[in-house]
């Protein structure tokens, strides 16, 4: 199974911000991404919405692509249905989520106590940072507030513009993030506009997002279960479930080169 791709998956562009990651850690890697805009956003939708759209596009990366594992790329089908897919499959390959790696980097900074969490609904209301959080430091403090309107925006191209940062300061100067030491961006979209939160803090605030830190895992992963490709063989590819204009020039930006995009509608398709 060394050679077969990893398989990755998001509701839209954002999990584009981990398979980067992903490539840059582990260049010799193949990667299938999908990216679920027929039912974007997930952060608006059910549990049981999120755990049915996840486990059909994980059957297909498994059963039809042959992946070797599976990334979670997405915040709020990580805190939906992580545990669902992992009880799925029984076992049978590593399957990824974007937050327990988050968790991890957080309890090896002691100094941070007072933590701000910016995410979707769906993420905030299930509770899964919190009691993560709380159980793993006790000491800290968590407070959360819900950026639903951060998704759609960054789905529609604006980031680095008047509109973003117009944005992006209405939902940090709340005052349930006044004072906090360190950020957790709670979704993969949101490294799109990292630069735009850092400047707003003056980088007086440390942030915490799955990028870097989830590839890291992932590589230490795949190395402990003797999954590692030696050889590139083949490239990567980018399937998503209802067209998206932003979708291709976000995914070439971040790749440098010219991608294999497919438009595949998986339940329409019955795969």
């Amino acid at each position: 199974m060394n050679n077969n791709p990893i398989g990755i998956f998001d509701s839209g562009i954002g999990g584009l911000t981990v398979a980067n990651a992903i490539s840059k850690a582990m260049p010799k890697e193949s990667l299938v991404y999908f990216g679920d805009t027929a039912h974007l956003p997930y952060g608006e939708k059910s549990k049981d919405l999120i755990r049915e759209y996840s486990l059909g596009i994980s059957k297909f990366l498994l059963e039809v692509k042959h992946c070797k594992a599976i990334v979670i790329a997405c915040n709020t089908a990580s805190a939906a249905a992580y545990e669902y897919l992992r009880d799925s499959h029984k076992g049978s390959y590593p399957i990824i989520n974007v937050i327990d790696p988050i968790i991890e980097a957080l309890v090896e900074r002691p100094e941070l106590n007072k933590i701000g969490l910016i995410a979707t609904n769906t993420t905030i209301s299930s509770g899964v940072y919190q009691e993560k959080i709380r159980r793993r430091k006790p000491s800290a403090s968590i407070n959360t507030l819900a950026t639903p309107l951060l998704v759609p925006m960054i789905e529609e191209g604006y980031a680095n513009d008047n509109i973003s940062r117009t944005l992006i300061g209405n939902y940090l100067s709340n005052e349930a993030l006044e004072g906090i030491e360190a950020l957790i961006l709670g979704c993969t979209h949101y490294p799109i506009i990292r630069k735009e939160i850092e400047e707003y803090y003056e980088q007086q605030v440390q942030l915490f997002d799955s990028t870097d830190i989830l590839a890291n895992k992932l590589k230490w992963i795949l190395e402990k279960e003797d999954l590692l490709c030696s050889e590139r063989s083949a490239p990567n590819s980018f399937y998503i479930s209802d067209m998206n204009p932003h979708f291709a020039k976000s995914a070439e930006r971040f790749f440098q080169e010219s991608i294999n995009l497919e438009l595949l509608n998986i339940w329409k398709e019955g795969q």
